[in-house]
């Protein structure tokens, strides 16, 4: 084997391994730190930055008004099993939700109350350096990481990237799911990627999203993170919250009081 051979194959076994460090999420945080150097996180051009903060005391156990009416905007499809489950926002116990929190002493309330999950829109997104072909991309205008279902081809590599577990693979044809079709928005395609998209068709339209609307205890507060006046960021002021996995460096956009 010559010398030209060798260097081919060094490289692109080193570039093998880097693609699926970054897919599989294995990295550590210092690996996250690195990448987050190379990406820029000042003000986006429009000055803004969607959040949101979930107040969890407010949130009703067993309510899913907020669950109900995303999934009915966005036309994401009911399957009855678990394989074929597409997700946009979702309810999960403590533990899954918080998995890197001190459960020693946890009270039985907090314990066994079900929380609200969904993409967490991170100013530092793996899911967007693991994508191939830029379906998934972060809006320079206003933070949101975006999708292009056209561009996905079905790798599921951000599915990998993801460490919170928000984005569902259409393994069948998500029409068939689907009891009353929503014409506003349309529809995916079998073998796509999705998720939530912090409802960016509405806020186009100086609506806020369709769980914040929907929720009848208020619970969900939407604004923009680099606003000082904002609610959201008078909410992160007076009260104690929590990101998800904050120590990977990601920085979700979604803060939770508990």
């Amino acid at each position: 084997m010559n010398d030209n051979r060798r260097e081919f194959i060094r490289k692109t076994g080193l570039g093998v391994l880097a693609g699926l460090g970054a897919a599989t999420g294995i990295f550590s945080k210092s690996s996250f730190e690195t990448a987050e150097a190379q990406t820029t996180h000042g003000a986006s051009a429009s000055g803004k930055r969607w959040g949101m903060v979930i107040d969890t005391r407010k949130c009703r156990e067993g309510c899913t008004k907020c669950i109900d009416a995303c999934h009915e905007v966005h036309n994401v499809p009911d399957f009855d099993n678990a394989k074929d489950e597409i997700k946009w926002i979702w309810k999960s116990p403590y533990e899954n939700v918080f998995p890197g929190e001190s459960k020693q002493f946890v009270s039985e309330e907090t314990r066994e109350k079900s929380y609200l999950a969904l993409c967490n829109h991170c100013d530092n997104p793996p899911c967007v350096r693991a994508c191939p072909t830029r379906a998934t991309f972060k809006r320079s205008w206003d933070g949101i990481v975006a999708m292009d279902y056209h561009r996905c081809i079905g790798c599921r590599f951000c599915m990998a990237a993801c460490p919170y577990g928000s984005r569902s693979f259409n393994w069948r044809d998500p029409r068939e799911a689907i009891e009353k079709r929503d014409q506003a928005y349309p529809t995916r395609e079998r073998g796509v990627v999705e998720k939530c998209n912090f409802c960016s068709e509405r806020l186009a339209q100086n609506l806020n999203p369709a769980c914040v609307e929907t929720c009848p205890e208020g619970a969900l507060t939407f604004g923009d993170l680099n606003d000082p006046e904002s609610e959201v960021r008078m909410l992160l002021e007076k009260n104690h919250t929590l990101q998800r996995k904050s120590e990977l460096g990601t920085r979700p956009s979604v803060f939770y009081i508990i």
